[in-house]
């Protein structure tokens, strides 16, 4: 028996990177995944691997930070699934400068992607989330649902260059802590895990080439200095960045039934690293 077998989940930013390899992973498990990511494209090549390893995945794209993402988001987890037991809010891209270059509108952007749309999906799902309580308890069938939060040890620690995007990785934790206290009367584990240096598109030295990202109207260049990599690879302990797999599977550990009295943890995914 997989431990998430007739699961239903929700996992943002599920094209690429992390966020297609936590959708493999619960779906390997016996989730049925709603892979949502801001193009369409990569949300279809996740969901159709899925099913080709015998999973069970839906494509849902769109903009989490669309105001109404939230909401069609759970209602659609619920018409193709037909219940809401994980949520993982991974999506979110980083867009860096020093404070005095960083406009309203970056700081906003970063606020935006990494805070309200994670509090937006959370808010919509809560009259589900007690209604289901509400008959489980009649039937004395209780269920425990998990959420988890996807920060940074960036949102723990600061880091230059990273105000808005640090702020909003901040703010999960916050999220997360408020949330466990909250929702712990309707069985729902709410956890966070803080992911130190994971090796995807994001973070890939630019000697390898200059790669951007499309977000809205905006370009974005994404990778990081190479001098900063290697430094960072000398801070880690275990010697090397993580892997996509390796940090899907910090996020698993909150999803399984092993993690039903564990609530309000963050969790952090960084190979040792503790800056």
């Amino acid at each position: 028996m997989r431990k998430l077998e007739g699961k239903a989940a929700l996992v943002t930013g599920g094209g690429r990177g992390v966020g297609a390899a936590i959708a493999h992973k619960l779906a390997a498990e016996g989730a049925r995944v709603l892979v949502n990511d801001l193009d369409a494209g990569p949300a279809e090549e996740t969901v159709a691997a899925i099913r080709a390893a015998g999973g069970e995945a839906e494509a849902f794209p769109g903009d989490v930070a669309a105001p109404d993402f939230g909401e069609r988001a759970i209602a659609a987890l619920l018409e193709r699934f037909g219940r809401v037991d994980i949520i993982v809010n991974n999506a979110g891209y980083i867009w860096n400068t020093s404070l005095q270059k960083t406009v309203d509108e970056q700081w906003y952007a970063m606020l935006d992607v990494h805070a309200t749309a994670p509090f937006r999906i959370l808010r919509a799902a809560v009259p589900y989330l007690r209604d289901a309580v509400a008959r489980e308890t009649v039937a004395g069938t209780p269920v425990h649902r998990k959420v988890v939060n996807v920060s940074s040890i960036s949102g723990l620690y600061g880091a230059a260059t990273q105000i808005a995007y640090s702020a909003g990785k901040a703010a999960q934790i916050g999220i997360t802590r408020t949330l466990a206290k909250e929702w712990g009367r309707l069985r729902v584990n709410v956890n966070c895990v803080a992911f130190g240096y994971i090796a995807t598109r994001l973070t890939q030295p630019l000697t390898q080439g200059e790669a951007r990202i499309q977000v809205g109207e905006r370009e974005h260049k994404v990778g990081l200095d190479p001098g900063y990599v290697e430094r960072m690879r000398e801070l880690i302990p275990l010697g090397r960045p993580g892997t996509p797999e390796e940090a899907a599977g910090a996020v698993y550990l909150f999803c399984t039934p092993e993690s039903d009295y564990v609530s309000g943890q963050i969790l952090v995914a960084g190979g040792g690293l503790l800056l």
